[in-house]
């Protein structure tokens, strides 16, 4: 049991590690002479763009930041939860509220993803020069990581699950 708990808190922990990768670094989409994410687009490295209130679909923008942002503080939540349930709870009652918050972050981190994959390209259209620019471009590290703790979270609060009945 204690090799499946280091299991499952490397587990967590490494999924925590990816939303906050996912969150902050800068490359969901990538082209040759650009990188851009849900904060800013930079150009030849120099020159950096904050995504503002100034382009057209920015409450797309801050609907992807807010649930990015949730789901990572919802991630590590579950984690604190996960250690203090760990100690004060009997068994069959233990991990239930840690699966329903880690199950939370998987969801806002699958709102995130879902919707920068439906509205990429409504955000740089504001600017047409930043548009020609990002139009040519593959979705980047940071974006696929995103998807990854997606998968990481899901599976994660399915065990917490289905260990609350083990000793």
């Amino acid at each position: 049991m204690l090799v499946l708990l280091a299991f499952i808190i490397i587990f967590h922990i490494t999924s925590a590690a990816l939303l906050f990768i996912a969150t902050i670094d800068n490359a969901w989409w990538v082209g040759e002479e650009f990188f851009a994410d849900i904060w800013r687009v930079c150009v030849n490295n120099t020159n950096c763009t904050e995504i503002d209130d100034s382009i057209q679909e920015f409450s797309t923008v801050q609907a992807v930041q807010a649930t990015m942002i949730l789901s990572t503080i919802l991630c590590c939540i579950a984690f604190l939860i996960f250690v203090l349930q760990l100690f004060r709870l009997k068994q069959g009652e233990r991990f239930v509220l840690t699966s329903i918050i880690q199950l939370m972050s998987c969801l806002c981190v699958m709102i995130a993803a879902s919707i920068y994959t439906d509205r990429r390209e409504d955000i740089h259209k504001n600017n047409p020069t930043l548009y020609a620019l990002t139009s040519d471009g593959s979705y980047g590290y940071s974006f696929i990581l995103a998807w990854v703790a997606f998968a990481f979270t899901f599976i994660s609060g399915l065990m917490y699950l289905i260990l609350r009945k083990r000793k």
